[in-house]
C-alpha cells in the first residue's frame, strides 16, 4: 500500500510541477496586465507597482467594464424600443445586442 502512496504521490507532484510558472513568468504577466491598465499603464517605469496592486486595479476595471456594458445593452434596448423595427437602424442595434 505504501508503495502505491509514494507512487501517487509523484503522480501529483509531477503534475503541479508541470502546472507551475517561475517567478519570471509571473513579473512578465503582471507586467503585461499593468500596460492594459489606464490607470496604472502611464505610471512612470521607475515608481514599482506590487503584483496585488495590479490584480487588484484588473479587478477593479473589469468589473468597470462589466458596467459599462450592461450599461450600453440598456441604452440601445431603449433605443431600440423607440426605433421603427423595420429601419435599417433598428437592424443594426439588433446586431449590436447579440
Amino acid at each position: 500500500m505504501s508503495s502505491r502512496r509514494s507512487s501517487r504521490s509523484r503522480q501529483s507532484g509531477s503534475s503541479r510541477n508541470n502546472n507551475n510558472i517561475s517567478d519570471e513568468q509571473i513579473a512578465d504577466l503582471v507586467s503585461k496586465l499593468q500596460q492594459l491598465l489606464p490607470e496604472i499603464r502611464h505610471r512612470r517605469s521607475d515608481n514599482k507597482v506590487s503584483a496585488s496592486k495590479v490584480l487588484q486595479e484588473t479587478c477593479n476595471y473589469i468589473k468597470n467594464l462589466h458596467r459599462e456594458v450592461d450599461d450600453l445593452s440598456e441604452r440601445l434596448s431603449q433605443l431600440l424600443a423607440t426605433t421603427d423595427m423595420d429601419s435599417d437602424q433598428a437592424s443594426i442595434i439588433r446586431s449590436l445586442l447579440m
